[in-house]
C-alpha cells in the first residue's frame, strides 16, 4: 500500500481546520448554556425566597398548603420550559459544532486502501 505525500498532506490540513472551528463554535454554544443555566438558576432561587417569606407570613395551614401547590405548579411549569430551550441550545450547538467537520469530510482523499477485488485462494495443507 502506498501514499502519496501531497494527498496525505492534504488529508491532514482540512480536518484540523474543521476541528479548530467546531471548537470555537462549540465553545461559544457552551458558554450560551452556562449563561442560560445561571439565569434560571438565579430566577428559581429568588422565587423558592419569595415563597419562603409568604409561607412565613401564614396564619392558616390552608393557606400555606394553597401557596405550595402554586408554587409546585409553577416551578414544574418553569423547570420544563428551561428543559425544553437547554433542549434546543444543545442540539443547536451539535449542529453548528459538526458543519465545519462535515464540510471537510466528503473532500477528503481516502487515507485507507481500497478493498482488493481478487479472490482468495483457499488455504491448502
Amino acid at each position: 500500500m502506498s501514499f502519496n505525500f501531497l494527498d496525505m498532506k492534504a488529508f491532514g490540513a482540512s480536518p484540523f481546520e474543521a476541528f479548530t472551528t467546531a471548537t470555537a463554535s462549540s465553545t461559544k454554544g457552551l458558554q450560551a448554556i452556562a449563561a442560560e443555566t445561571t439565569d434560571y438558576s438565579k430566577k428559581s432561587f429568588e422565587k423558592s425566597c419569595g415563597l419562603f417569606e409568604k409561607l412565613m407570613g401564614v396564619k392558616k395551614i390552608d393557606e400555606a398548603m394553597q401557596l405550595q401547590s402554586e408554587f409546585a405548579k409553577s416551578a414544574y411549569e418553569d423547570f420544563t420550559a428551561q428543559a425544553t430551550k437547554i433542549g434546543e441550545m444543545y442540539s443547536t450547538l451539535a449542529k453548528e459544532a459538526f458543519k465545519p467537520i462535515t464540510a471537510a469530510s466528503p473532500s477528503q482523499p481516502s487515507a485507507y486502501a481500497a478493498p482488493s477485488k481478487a479472490p482468495v485462494a483457499a488455504k491448502q495443507n
